[in-house]
């Protein structure tokens, strides 16, 4: 077995060198030439030779044991390791015949790799096996737990490289056995410790083996360390130490940490003398393709014709070292959890209907949420940073626990060893959870305060990309969306100040591929329930749903929320004159749907003759052209919401370039007037916060007068009015500290 892991080793190392540089000649059978080189050589070989260490270790791990095994690799950046290992295990034939286990097959690997039309330099989800891409570092950790949430029978083996274990996101992740118990799989972390980033050397290079033991067991973890620097036989002392953390079933979890020489196998030094095997210069790409000599010296080390017959068919001996195919770490069925997902048990939504004249969106939600979690004990959860009950969801914590497995000092509420809801103060670790879980087959939710999603920018930025790309390969099954619900929104944060006020997040969302967000602004309760009812019936999408939180009007009957939402936008009828209007007053948001509706009423007392039309959005990217986004209204439905010369002033929840930005395409655009955050808040009262950023009832009603049609006359007189009126009020609240009940106390009169 010994040998013929060195082979295995050996031949996938060479493969991994030869995607890098080769594009023609790949079993070096005739000296090598310029025109046998890729014109733009790309990859990461400094990873590679560790990685299929790895690999070959769990491969035979699995086949000794039948251990079923995900693996997810932080350097995704060392793809060309990951491709050689799927390609001799036979994964890569099986998913696309042209990667057969041959010659032709083996030539066209080398040749695809980092080749237009072919595979990036990074995973991603053309790759078998592959549930997370490592191409930004950082996430691979908590992704992994995510896999192991709720699959007790899978472990799931995460290599983190040392350099992204300097990260934040991977410093929280270390603290994820506290939240993992026995009814989830285990998570095996193997520390990749080469000892360099790109250009210096790492943070864990520095420390000792005392210190490392030290930092990790204060984590929570077993560490064992296992250093195969120098040593002609890598193999055995690690295949040791998986086999003891695989047995090892009490105590605080196994980890390993791997010291390893970065670009094994490399020259010691370039023709230049710069030093290559065991330094940063072996990270990406070590020989220059002009330093062709050594370049074949180096490759023809590999003696491929020992490992290859004349039709670049492998030596049997290598393809003894894969498990049985259907324990191959590339055919793992939880990398592909699409095939495993199952349609959610979605409770009926009329029975959690809001009754009142006024209710918490969110509080209504919490209710149907708890019903969903009894009905799906195993395949559904809630992941917050410590803001469900704020948020007021607060219901879920009646049918389940916060999911915790450590005993804590001092009173605790809602904390046990199972549970649905997972809370921890890491909006990271929350998204690379959920990421992790969605993508092996599971559903679930992130609520979170709008302001602070946006840590999470560019977590969701590579999901995105994950997405797309996943929805162009035929053999990925679409997977449950991911679903955020943003709440404790800007608008109601006057009491937290302006650090809590930013709706950055919904122009984030814009920048990504139409056939893959969508973005939500349910009115009230009521059309919150229908949306979040659709959000988490849909694959293949990243939601993003805003609502409020604090007790709001309900103004649509769940008949009448059911409609709005499947129209995306319309016209509120019962708020509106008949007949073309002179002005339209659009809203998306709670809080600029009330300012809307208050506006209306100040219209209707001022300037009765002013025909009004209120429409409302629900699904902002139905503004879009259809030919821009799946779900925009047609050219026929714009109009009847909005006329097609018809002045329309817009109170938007977030900043008033996303609202233009959605329009678009859309004709005489010019004629939307739109009212959003403009970047001024402070601690103050809600109706300043609003005045502050030109939201109130007041300015919406002065601008409608200043731009409706056949108002050019009144609208000045009638506009000044409102702003005296506004300052009085804001005055009022100045004095006393609080808004007068001219603003709290106002109701809408049918």
């Amino acid at each position: 077995m010994r040998d013929a892991l060195r082979r295995y080793r050996r031949a996938c190392d060479y493969l991994a060198a030869a995607m890098i540089y080769l594009k023609d000649n790949v079993l070096l059978t005739e000296p090598l030439r310029p025109e046998h080189l890729k014109p733009r050589p790309l990859g990461h070989w400094g990873t590679c030779p560790g990685l299929t260490l790895v690999y070959a270790a769990l491969n035979r791990l699995v086949a000794e044991t039948r251990q079923r095994t995900l693996l997810v690799t932080g350097p995704g950046h060392g793809a060309p390791a990951i491709h050689a290992n799927l390609w001799l295990e036979g994964t890569h034939a099986e998913y696309d015949p042209r990667l057969s286990l041959d010659g032709s097959g083996l030539a066209e690997l080398v040749r695809r790799f980092s080749w237009p039309g072919g595979f990036p330099s990074h995973l991603s989800p053309e790759v078998p096996g592959v549930i997370h891409e490592g191409g930004e570092l950082g996430y691979a950790l908590a992704t992994a737990f995510g896999a192991a949430f709720d699959d007790p029978d899978l472990l799931v083996a995460c290599v983190i490289g040392d350099g992204e274990a300097e990260t934040g996101p991977t410093a929280a992740a270390w603290h994820s056995p506290k939240f993992t118990t026995a009814g989830d799989g285990r998570v095996l972390p193997i520390l990749h410790l080469n000892g360099y980033k790109i250009a210096s050397p790492t943070v864990y290079e520095a420390m000792s083996d005392d210190e490392l033991t030290a930092y990790f067991t204060g984590c929570g973890w077993t560490p064992l360390l296992v250093d195969v620097r120098g040593t002609d036989d890598p193999d055995t002392p690690l295949a040791e130490a998986l086999a003891r953390a695989h047995r090892q079933d009490t105590g605080p979890p196994p980890m390993l940490v791997l010291r390893n020489t970065k670009g094994l196998g490399l020259p010691a030094t370039s023709p230049d003398g710069t030093p290559l095997e065991g330094t940063f210069h072996a990270h990406q790409v070590p020989l220059a393709p002009d330093q062709l000599e050594p370049l074949e010296q180096w490759l023809r080390s590999y003696r491929p014709e020992e490992l290859f017959d004349a039709d670049g068919v492998p030596a049997p001996d290598l393809l003894a070292v894969p498990p049985e195919p259907e324990l191959r770490l590339g055919r793992v069925p939880q990398a592909n959890g699409g095939r495993l997902r199952r349609d959610l048990p979605l409770p009926d939504v009329g029975k959690f209907a809001a009754t009142g004249a006024e209710e918490s969106p969110t509080e209504v939600l919490g209710g149907w949420l708890a019903e969903l979690v009894r009905r799906a004990p195993d395949t559904f959860r809630v992941v917050c940073p410590d803001e469900l009950q704020s948020n007021k969801l607060g219901a879920l914590l009646e049918v389940t626990d916060r999911q915790f497995d450590r005993a804590v000092p001092g009173h605790t509420e809602h904390l046990g060893r199972r549970g649905r809801v997972l809370e921890v103060l890491s909006e990271h670790l929350c998204q690379g959870w959920l990421q992790g879980y969605l993508l092996t087959g599971r559903h679930g939710l992130f609520p979170c305060y709008e302001a602070f999603v946006s840590i999470v920018d560019s977590m969701v930025n590579q999901y995105a990309k994950f997405l797309k790309m996943s929805g162009e390969v035929r053999w990925r099954a679409p997977v449950a969306s991911l679903n955020y619900l943003l709440t404790s929104d800007g608008w109601r944060q006057e009491h937290n100040g302006y650090s809590h006020q930013g709706p950055g997040f919904i122009n984030q969302m814009l920048t990504k591929k139409a056939r893959t967000t969508r973005i939500f602004f349910p009115p009230d309760a009521n059309a919150l329930l229908e949306t979040m009812h659709r959000c988490l019936s849909s694959t293949r999408l990243i939601n993003v749903v805003v609502a409020g939180k604090q007790s709001s009007p309900v103004w649509l009957s769940p008949d009448e929320a059911r409609a709005h939402c499947r129209a995306g936008t319309a016209v509120w009828p019962w708020a509106s004159h008949e007949g073309p209007p002179d002005v339209v007053l659009a809203c998306a948001g709670t809080t600029p749907t009330g300012e809307t509706l208050a506006a209306v009423q100040l219209l209707a007392a001022a300037a009765p003759d002013l025909r009004v039309r209120v429409v409302n959005v629900v699904d902002l990217l139905s503004l879009c052209p259809p030919d821009r986004h799946p779900n925009g209204l047609s050219a026929e439905a714009f109009a009847e919401c909005f006329g097609e010369d018809v002045p329309v002033v817009f109170a938007f929840h977030g900043y008033p370039s996303a609202v233009h930005e959605v329009l678009h395409g859309r004709p005489a655009t010019q004629r939307f007037h739109v009212h959003g955050y403009r970047e001024e808040g402070t601690t103050t009262t809600p109706f300043d916060l609003l005045a502050g950023n030109r939201m109130t009832r007041h300015d919406l009603a002065a601008d409608a007068v200043r731009r409706a049609r056949g108002w050019s006359s009144l609208g000045g007189d009638l506009a000044r009015d409102f702003q005296r009126e506004r300052d009085e009020l804001l005055a009022a609240a100045y004095r006393d500290g609080e808004d007068p009940a001219e603003i709290t106390g106002w109701r809408w009169q049918r």
